[in-house]
């Protein structure tokens, strides 16, 4: 091999890219060292969704969407300030995808109706749970059910106070029933060997636990006929109750 043919090869190994004179690096000429590769927002968002969809929320970290991308954590923060952010773009339009209930006009039964929607939505998506239990993470577009429950709550003589109070008080119910389903329904799907509530109530118990024991046999049978707008039903109305009553606010 001649040693003009040894230069030429030298110089094609410095320069790999057609056309481009190295710098100082020995890099080629081009896009900027370090300048992180640009994202598509909409993609970035569907991937943290599908992710909590299908393993859950402690499946989800920047780093592991940015692995699914094929790009760096650095690159994400160009787009969102951090996982909170994130997480309100993946929770953004999940509750535009349910549509609007035609409502009574009577604000109690309206209070009741919205109630119940809000459980059926949040019941069809049950990972919405895992990120609301953050706390003040929420879709702006499920904030009509909130305008609507604190709306009526004021037609029905209650007070802005007792309004948003009476607000936490059926939130606390639905989001409670829909965990507890939840984790009834995973209990069910991989049934343990071990006695859990009611089993491990016991004749034994009878003395320490005399209601308990007395009701264990039919519990489940009494918790099966559990209808969500009869019980929402019950609630709005010690709610209004105690708040037309002339109780302080």
């Amino acid at each position: 091999m001649s040693g003009t043919g040894k230069t030429e090869k030298t110089k094609k190994m410095k320069n790999p890219a057609a056309g481009g004179r190295p710098g100082a690096s020995g890099q080629p000429k081009g896009r900027p060292v370090g300048r992180p590769r640009r994202l598509d927002p909409e993609v970035m968002v569907a991937t943290a969704r599908r992710i909590v969809e299908e393993e859950g929320l402690a499946a989800l970290s920047m780093r592991r969407v940015a692995k699914e991308l094929g790009s760096t954590p650095m690159a994400l923060y160009h787009y969102v300030q951090d996982k909170d952010e994130l997480l309100m773009l993946t929770l953004s339009g999940t509750a535009a995808a349910f549509p609007r209930p035609e409502l009574p006009e009577d604000p109690r039964e309206r209070l009741v109706a919205v109630a119940a929607h809000m459980h059926e939505v949040i019941g069809r998506i049950p990972w919405v749970l895992d990120i609301l239990a953050l706390g003040e993470l929420t879709d702006r577009d499920a904030l009509w059910m909130v305008e609507e429950i604190i709306d009526c709550a004021l037609a029905c003589g209650l007070s802005p106070a007792r309004s948003v109070r009476a607000y936490r008080t059926i939130w606390s119910y639905v989001y409670g029933d829909l965990v507890f389903r939840r984790a009834a329904a995973r209990r069910a799907e991989n049934p343990s060997r071990r006695e859990f509530f009611p089993e491990m109530v016991t004749e034994q118990d009878a003395a320490e636990l005399p209601r308990l024991t007395e009701v264990k046999d039919r519990w489940r049978e009494y918790a099966a006929d559990y209808g969500t707008v009869e019980e929402l039903d019950a609630i709005v109305d010690g709610l209004l109750g105690r708040g037309t009553r002339g109780a302080k606010a």
